[in-house]
């Protein structure tokens, strides 16, 4: 990632509190659980995100139930997920009532992410002392969606449909999935605190994503690093807005609506997004008429060089004078251009990174004291440094470009908590 603000560093806060990190804490026999101190710091949600055979690995349930009370499925409630993965052809239809017109849709199946939830519903009913929420992620991407969705009768070789066929389309995923998870008659209803309605759909260029974000990128691909067909057929932001009506409409009152982005703390994108926030508030109204935002997901995907601690102030307090409260919603460091992954240079490294996340901390502890923002959640884009996403080359936002060893979240292979770990056991800032 880069981030392009200017803005120089605050005061830098392990200095002006004379405390370290908090490795002094670490000599204890007792490792702090995350969800009690980030609750009492903060008091907010703190998570973790997990896939399906993370959450088969008993050493990452075990911090996930020890430490956070809040959980995003890395995969599992994706569009692409929810058909099954049948990402190059549609895996059969069938025809549903939309406001009184029969239309044909695609088959939806929920299984895969049902066990997880099962096993997640398992637990809270075992310890309703120590439950654990689920985000919901995410309804409208451009990414991980087939491009058969976008295409008359669900194939990606005929003509793409208009605007007003891929409403009842958007209309129609929407309510099947809230419904489904979140309706009154769902074992799960209770389970999700949240979900992302749109996510990534802000340019890193400032402007908003269209059909030619890479030029490399043919748009018959079966699903988008870059290039949104979302933008093709709207050729404007109208389908965010439609996006969050809908939401509106399908959603309990109860259930956090989300957008979500990354580089987010950079100027221009900042900008952008801050305009569309706008927009979807100024549209707000009741279920059925307008839109409705709980909270902007500043996604955290961050290096070792950016983003400045100014820039997370800056950004966190930008939004929440738009929408109030903002979330860190997939927070991760990418490692230095130095680190060769070598156990010569893994300690200096988890030292550079827990001085990074306690500076960001403090930022977001600085925002909220400011007035301008609620921040309500902490969520970590995965558990053990192996599992991360960042182990691999991706041309999605906020991946691995390099293709670099990285040691990005808090926890290690051997399932122990890291330097960085420390930082979020702080109580108070003083």
């Amino acid at each position: 990632m880069t981030d392009q603000s200017a803005a120089g560093e605050q005061t830098d806060p392990v200095a002006e509190t004379g405390e370290e990190t908090g490795e002094a804490d670490a000599e204890s026999d007792v490792i702090p659980a995350l969800r009690d101190t980030v609750g009492e710091a903060m008091g907010c949600r703190i998570g973790c995100a997990v896939t399906g055979n993370e959450l088969k690995d008993d050493g990452v349930w075990e911090i996930l139930t020890t430490h956070f009370n809040a959980v995003t499925f890395g995969n599992e409630l994706k569009p692409d997920a929810l058909v099954g993965y049948s990402v190059g052809t549609c895996p059969g239809t069938t025809v549903t009532e939309l406001n009184g017109e029969e239309i044909t849709v695609p088959v939806l199946t929920y299984s895969t992410v049902e066990g997880m939830l099962d096993r997640i519903l398992e637990w809270n009913q075992a310890n309703p002392d120590r439950e654990i929420k689920v985000r919901g992620h995410v309804l409208v991407w451009h990414s991980q969606t087939p491009e058969w969705f976008f295409h008359e009768d669900y194939d990606k070789k005929k003509p793409y449909v208009d605007a007003t066929e891929m409403d009842k389309r958007l209309e129609w995923y929407i309510r099947e999935v809230l419904t489904h998870f979140t309706g009154e008659d769902s074992k799960y209803k209770d389970l999700f605190y949240g979900w992302d309605v749109v996510n990534e759909a802000v340019s890193d260029s400032g402007g908003f994503r269209t059909d030619a974000e890479n030029a490399g990128e043919s748009l018959d691909e079966d699903r988008h690093g870059s290039n949104s067909s979302w933008w093709h057929i709207y050729q404007s932001e109208q389908y965010i807005i439609n996006a969050f009506k809908y939401a509106n409409k399908y959603a309990p009152e109860s259930l956090e609506l989300y957008y979500n982005d990354y580089n987010e703390c950079v100027t221009q994108k900042r900008s952008t997004i801050t305009k569309l926030l706008t927009e979807i508030k100024e549209q707000e109204g009741a279920p059925g008429e307008g839109t409705r935002i709980s909270a902007m997901g500043m996604q955290g995907h961050y290096g070792m060089d950016s983003p400045t601690m100014d820039s997370v102030n800056a950004s966190a307090k930008a939004y929440g004078r738009v929408v109030g409260n903002v979330q860190i919603t997939e927070w991760d460091v990418s490692a230095s251009s130095d680190y060769d992954g070598s156990a010569d240079s893994l300690q200096a490294e988890y030292e550079k990174q827990a001085q990074k996340y306690n500076l960001w901390y403090f930022a977001l502890h600085s925002a909220m004291e400011s007035g301008d923002v609620n921040v309500t959640g902490l969520t970590f884009w995965g558990t053990i440094d192996p599992y991360s996403w960042l182990q691999s080359r991706s041309n999605i936002g906020g991946g691995n470009k390099t293709g670099l060893p990285q040691c990005p979240l808090l926890f290690d292979g051997d399932y122990q908590p890291k330097p960085a770990f420390w930082v979020f056991t702080k109580t108070e800032w003083r």
